[in-house]
């Protein structure tokens, strides 16, 4: 039986050696269905925002690259870890160390993008709120625009080749490299997560303060909305709607992001924490790309009536002719 370190370089990231086969197959249908549902949420919203003209705003750009960078991780990686925990511990695939790279560098570049896209989305969206309409137009040309989205892209390549010395954290004979980059990697999640939620509390207090009734989560300019918009509720009732939306967005973000942070920071200045503890972190943070579609279009009335249009629907019962109005 090969021992934790050797193993825990190798193995699936989620998946331990000594975990029973009861274990590793609930882990393998929990990725399974992650890979499934991810993949088929980003698709739909990726199709939608292509096929109608006015759903191909700025904020939705920024949503689309974050949901190309997580089909990555659901399409490509998930299924991946699916049918390698199904494997023996012995198996050569496991070993192989090109085919780690490989599966390193899938994860890190989808993560390290979806991550970005999440902060493209917040600054976005406080901008469009707190600043001026010239200022927004200003900043978000589709030539800035698609820079941003070049850029990262960009910065994500760069620490594609120290993504595998990640699959050693938390193991005992892991070198320093290993701890360092877990301990980068630690500090560049809480510093986007810093930045992503003064985004978002600046909005919320904006909006709260605010005299204009605007939809949180309908961060389109008036001007961009495919449909017609609906008489605003009472100001108070939105604002406490609006402000319950978006920490409802951050805290599901802290959920998935801030275990691995912590857990990394713990295994470099203290001790490794429990392997279970480490799979529990990783597992929240890839779960992300799965539910990234949701959070950012769950309370768009335009994603909803776009989607409503294109899903197959059951036949109903034919509407009963209207009477010939009298002469």
């Amino acid at each position: 039986m090969p021992n934790s370190s050797s193993w825990g370089a190798s193995s699936p990231l989620l998946l331990l050696w000594e975990d029973s086969s009861g274990t590793r197959i609930f882990l393998s249908l929990l990725y399974a269905v992650l890979a499934i549902s991810g993949t088929l949420s980003n698709v739909m919203v990726i199709y939608l925002v292509f096929s109608f003209k006015k759903l191909q705003t700025t904020s939705n750009a920024f949503i689309v690259n974050g949901c190309a960078a997580d089909l990555s991780v659901c399409a490509l990686w998930m299924p991946q870890e699916a049918v390698l925990g199904l494997l023996p511990p012995n198996s050569s695939s496991l070993r192989s160390a090109e085919y780690r790279l490989l599966r390193g560098g899938l994860l890190g570049l989808g993560l390290t993008v979806s991550l970005a896209s999440h902060l493209l989305v917040a600054f976005n969206r406080y901008v469009l709120i707190t600043k001026l309409p010239s200022v927004y137009q200003a900043l978000y040309q589709r030539r800035h625009t698609g820079c941003m989205i070049g850029l990262s892209w960009a910065l994500a390549l760069l620490p594609v080749p120290l993504l595998p010395g990640l699959w050693t954290l938390g193991s005992a004979q892991s070198d320093g490299s290993s701890r360092y980059t877990a301990l980068l990697l630690a500090l560049a999640v809480l510093g986007q997560t810093a930045l992503l939620l003064h985004c978002y509390l600046g909005i919320v207090r904006r909006v709260r303060g605010s005299a204009k009734r605007v939809s949180v989560l309908n961060f389109h300019l008036l001007h961009q909305l495919p449909f017609p918009a609906a008489p605003p509720p009472p100001r108070r009732a939105q604002r406490r709607l609006s402000s319950v939306s978006v920490l409802l967005l951050c805290c599901v973000f802290l959920l998935g992001t801030q275990p691995l942070v912590w857990v990394s920071l713990l295994g470099f200045f203290l001790r490794p924490a429990p392997p279970a503890l480490q799979a529990a972190s990783w597992l929240l943070l890839c779960s992300l790309s799965a539910l990234n579609p949701l959070l950012y279009t769950w309370r768009s009335e335009e994603f909803r009536r776009a989607a409503r249009s294109v899903l197959p629907r059951g036949e109903g019962p034919a509407a009963a002719p209207r009477p010939a109005a009298a002469a």
